[in-house]
C-alpha cells in the first residue's frame, strides 16, 4: 500500500491494557488524567488506522518484535525491535505490519479519564 493512500480501518490489532496511574493526585494539574501503558500487536497484513491524530493523547511507542511501518506525512518508515518513535499533538498517522511475523509494539500515553 503506497503511504500516500488512505489507510483502511483498523484490523488484525489486539491492544491489551498492561497498566495505568491516575496523575491527579501525582502532578499538579493533571487531574483528571491518567498515564497509559498498552501493548499493541499487529498481525502480518493488519493496519491501526484509519488515520489518525494524537491531539490531546502525547505519548510514545516502543518496538519489541517485528516491524511496524508508520504513515506520516506521506513518508513510510519501518520500525523495527529496539526503536520508536513520538507522538504528539502534531502526529497525523496510521501503522501496519508489513512482515511476516506478528508486530508487538510498547506504547506509553497520558489519556482523559473517563
Amino acid at each position: 500500500m503506497d503511504s500516500g493512500q488512505a489507510a483502511p480501518e483498523t484490523k488484525g490489532v489486539t491492544v491489551k491494557l498492561l497498566t495505568t496511574v491516575h496523575l491527579g493526585p501525582e502532578v499538579e494539574g493533571m487531574a483528571g488524567r491518567q498515564l497509559r501503558m498498552r501493548m499493541v500487536t499487529i498481525e502480518p497484513g493488519g493496519i491501526f488506522g484509519p488515520v489518525h491524530d494524537n491531539k490531546d493523547l502525547p505519548g510514545t511507542a516502543y518496538v519489541v518484535q517485528g516491524t511496524i511501518t508508520a504513515h506520516r506525512d506521506g513518508v513510510a518508515t519501518d520500525y523495527g525491535p529496539g526503536a520508536g518513535w513520538p507522538e504528539d499533538r502534531n502526529t497525523m498517522h496510521w501503522l501496519e505490519n508489513r512482515g511476516t511475523v506478528p508486530a508487538v509494539e510498547i506504547s506509553v500515553d497520558i489519556v482523559r479519564r473517563w
